[in-house]
C-alpha cells in the first residue's frame, strides 16, 4: 500500500491516539509489531498517519494495549474505516490543507462551541463579510484566491443546515459586533444574518459585553469540536499561518475551562439578541 503524502488532521489524530495507547501500555513499537506479526516500520507508519489500519488490526492493538474502553475503541474503528469524501475535497490543491481539515472536523463533530473576540465566527459570516476579511490580508491575495476562500467559507454553513444540523454555540465579544470590516451596509447585513441564524433551535449565540470586570485572562479565540466520545474532542485555535489543532488531554482541559468561564459571564441568548438588534439599529 502506498504511503500517504499528506495525511489529513483526522488521520493524524487517529494515529496519535494509537500511539498514546501504546505508550500507556508501556510497549515499544517493536513489541507492538511483534504482537501483530508486522514490522516495527509498519507500526511507525500507522502511528504517523502515513498508512491506514484495518478494523481487525486496530481491535487487536487495542486489546494488546489493555484498552477496555469499548466506546473509545469503536470510535477509533469508525475513524479508521471512514471513507468519506466530503464537499471540501473539491478544494484540495486549491486551498491550504488546514481549510480542508477544518471542514472535515466540522463535518464529523457531534457539537461545535466557538469563542471569538474580533470577528464573527466563520459559519455565521455573510458573503460580503467573509470577502472583506480575506481581502484585508497583507500581501493581498489574488482575486481568484479570495473568491475560493469565500466560496469555501459559505459552504461551511452546511453544518447548520439540512435535516440533521450540528448543535452550534458561538460566544461573540461585543467588539466583534461593532468592528466594521467593510461598510455600514455590510455590517448591518451581517448583524441581521446573525439575528436570523440565532433563531434556529440548534444554534445558540451569546454576546460577551464590554462591561465585564476581572476578565483579563480569558482572551482565547477557539472552537471546540465534539468527538464521538469526549476523549476525541478537538480544539482549534488561530495560529499565525493556519489553524492549530489541539488534542492533548491537558490542553483540552485548559481550553474547556476557558470556554466554560467565557460562557458563564456571557449574556443569555435573549439578551444577546437584544444587544445585536440595538447595534444593528444604530448603524
Amino acid at each position: 500500500m502506498a504511503l500517504r503524502r499528506e495525511p489529513t488532521a483526522r488521520q493524524v489524530r487517529l494515529a496519535a491516539e494509537l500511539r498514546r495507547l501504546r505508550d500507556a501500555a508501556g510497549l515499544t513499537a517493536r513489541e507492538a509489531a511483534a504482537l501483530l506479526g508486522v514490522s516495527s516500520a509498519q507500526i511507525s507508519q500507522i502511528e504517523a498517519g502515513l498508512t491506514g489500519v484495518s478494523e481487525k488490526r486496530l481491535r487487536r492493538l487495542a486489546a494488546n494495549y489493555a484498552c477496555t474502553d469499548e466506546a473509545f475503541v469503536d470510535a477509533l474503528v469508525a475513524m479508521a474505516t471512514d471513507r468519506t469524501r466530503g464537499w471540501w475535497e473539491e478544494y484540495r490543491g486549491l486551498l491550504p490543507t488546514p481549510f480542508l481539515d477544518l471542514s472535515e472536523l466540522e463535518h464529523h463533530a457531534t457539537f461545535l462551541s466557538e469563542v471569538q473576540f474580533l470577528y464573527i465566527p466563520g459559519p455565521l459570516q455573510t458573503e460580503n463579510y467573509a470577502r472583506a476579511i480575506f481581502s484585508d490580508r497583507i500581501p493581498q491575495l489574488p482575486s481568484e484566491d479570495i473568491e475560493l476562500r469565500v466560496r469555501h467559507r459559505m459552504q461551511r454553513k452546511v453544518i447548520l443546515e439540512g435535516p440533521a444540523p450540528t448543535p452550534y454555540e458561538a460566544v461573540i465579544h461585543e467588539a466583534a459586533l461593532q468592528l466594521r470590516v467593510s461598510d455600514r451596509a455590510a455590517s448591518r447585513a451581517q448583524l441581521a444574518h446573525l439575528l436570523e441564524v440565532s433563531e434556529a433551535d440548534h444554534v445558540t449565540v451569546r454576546v460577551l459585553p464590554f462591561d465585564l470586570d476581572n476578565f483579563g485572562g480569558s482572551w482565547t479565540a477557539m472552537m471546540l469540536a465534539g468527538g464521538a466520545v469526549p476523549k476525541l474532542d478537538t480544539a482549534v485555535r488561530d495560529a499565525p499561518h493556519a489553524a492549530a489543532f489541539v488534542d492533548s488531554e491537558a490542553q483540552l482541559g485548559v481550553l474547556r475551562t476557558l470556554l466554560h468561564r467565557v460562557r458563564d459571564v456571557s449574556l443569555d441568548p435573549n439578551r444577546s439578541r437584544d444587544v445585536i438588534q440595538k447595534l444593528a439599529n444604530e448603524l
